[in-house]
């Protein structure tokens, strides 16, 4: 879903089809905000995902370099 703007007019691009905003009803104007919200939703957690995934690793490098010193002994 893309949503672009003319000339003055709004137009949503869904599974390749060019639609005018204002010729959509309420109740498919309102669907499209809830799959906007929905969209932005997934996109913050993903960014959630990176840094937890970035913070694990990150972990689990200073883990492995103190087990390392118990195995080496120090």
């Amino acid at each position: 879903m893309d949503m672009s703007e003319g000339t003055g007019n709004q137009i949503v691009n869904i599974d390749g089809i060019d639609y005018n905003l204002s010729d959509l009803s309420e109740n498919a104007k309102a669907q499209l905000l809830n799959i906007q919200f929905v969209d932005a939703q997934i996109q913050q957690l993903n960014n959630e995902w990176a840094v937890s995934d970035t913070a694990r690793i990150g972990y689990t490098r200073a883990l492995n370099s103190e087990l390392a010193k118990i195995k080496d002994g120090s």
